[in-house]
């Protein structure tokens, strides 16, 4: 295992979500390369579970913030569907 790799992670809340989807991308290719020993592969998944969620709460918060954009002064109207393609 090289220093990185045993360098304690940064908690996945201080992560904003770029930097989040960046070391999620990064776990992902790690774990389809397939040279990860079975502990590791475990500690990798788990600590790619948390990001995922953290990334979902992110962009949850996001999606409010724009409905709240949409509304506006003009009251509640209703909100618009965000276009995440």
């Amino acid at each position: 295992m090289t220093e990185k790799q045993k360098a304690k992670p940064v908690p996945v809340e201080t992560l904003n979500f770029e930097q989040a989807l960046k070391e999620l991308e990064e776990i992902v290719a790690r774990l389809e390369q397939g040279e990860v020993d079975l502990e590791d592969s475990i500690a990798l998944y788990e600590r790619g579970q948390a990001l995922k969620a953290h990334c979902e709460k992110k962009l949850k918060a996001a999606e409010g913030r724009l409905e709240k954009i949409v509304l506006g002064a003009s009251g509640p109207a209703g909100t618009e569907p965000m276009d995440a393609g």
